[in-house]
């Protein structure tokens, strides 16, 4: 009787345990079923999580004789997915490369475009100081033209010789003609002078005019024949015997002419105009 009771209780116990383990297999395939739904969306692939391997019985759990097709059919599934996140990682760092790669370009041109606007507004800078250099030149000759226009007519007395005649004399004397010598050779190549004869002469009415008109015509033909100065720049009048202006009358013996250079400022316009001329010419070194 002991002996049966000693077999019964194996067998039973047995044939009960492979029950309890369908049904705790059965209870685990629901609860991961329910947590599938909710966790679709959280993936970083798209897809749906993994289903838990299928049981296929008590020896489906526990089965210590597993094949290797058993082994590969239950673990081809996680490979598979973890090709697609590496695949999925390649290409986020090649995206991110992508992404690096257009920022530094978009950087570098933005770096180059403004180099380009500060060299522009440095060139644009150097031109409008030019421009100022200019314009106040400009204006300068300007006002140096209109004055000097302002002036045409003013001349100012800036040198005077006299020369002596004996009574009824009227060619010049060595003396006389170095004197009008060293005259001439200050006016050689200028502009805006005038040169005033005036002849004085001893005697009276008609005849001391006509003497005095001679020597003054004596002296303006030795400048214009011997140093070639223009006739329109030289006036002449005999005064006969008119007293001295500012002077008190006086008697005179002989004869004299008075010459006298007078001049505008008309030299002074064309040396300035000149000097900003040739410093305009003159080519710009490069910056």
């Amino acid at each position: 009787m002991n002996n049966r009771l000693l077999l019964a209780l194996p067998l039973a116990a047995a044939l009960a345990f492979p029950a309890f383990a369908q049904t705790a297999s059965s209870t685990d395939q629901s609860q991961p079923a329910a947590t599938t739904s909710t966790s679709t969306d959280a993936n970083a692939t798209g897809k749906a999580p993994l289903a838990p391997p299928s049981r296929e019985g008590f020896w489906g759990r526990i089965n210590p004789f597993a094949r290797k097709t058993y082994v590969r059919r239950q673990t081809e599934p996680i490979r598979d997915r973890v090709n697609e996140l590496d695949e999925l990682t390649s290409q986020n760092g090649k995206a991110i490369k992508d992404t690096d790669a257009r920022a530094q370009a978009g950087i570098k041109l933005a770096s180059d475009k403004a180099t380009v606007a500060d060299q522009h507004a440095v060139d644009a800078g150097n031109k409008a100081t030019a421009a100022q250099q200019t314009a106040q030149q400009v204006t300068t000759r300007v006002q140096t033209v209109e004055t000097v226009v302002g002036n045409i007519d003013q001349y100012k007395a800036s040198n005077q010789t006299e020369i002596r005649f004996k009574p009824g004399q009227t060619m010049l004397s060595k003396n006389a003609k170095d004197a009008l010598d060293e005259m001439a050779n200050t006016v050689k190549g200028q502009r805006g002078y005038i040169i005033e004869v005036q002849g004085f002469s001893s005697g009276k009415g008609q005849i001391a005019i006509q003497n005095s008109q001679k020597m003054a015509e004596s002296v303006v033909r030795y400048m214009v024949l011997n140093h070639e100065i223009p006739v329109y720049r030289i006036y002449l009048v005999g005064m006969g015997n008119a007293p001295v202006e500012g002077a008190e009358a006086k008697h005179i013996s002989g004869g004299r002419v008075e010459i006298s250079l007078l001049k505008n400022d008309l030299e002074q316009l064309s040396s300035n105009s000149s000097a900003p001329m040739a410093s305009s010419d003159q080519p710009q070194q490069p910056k």
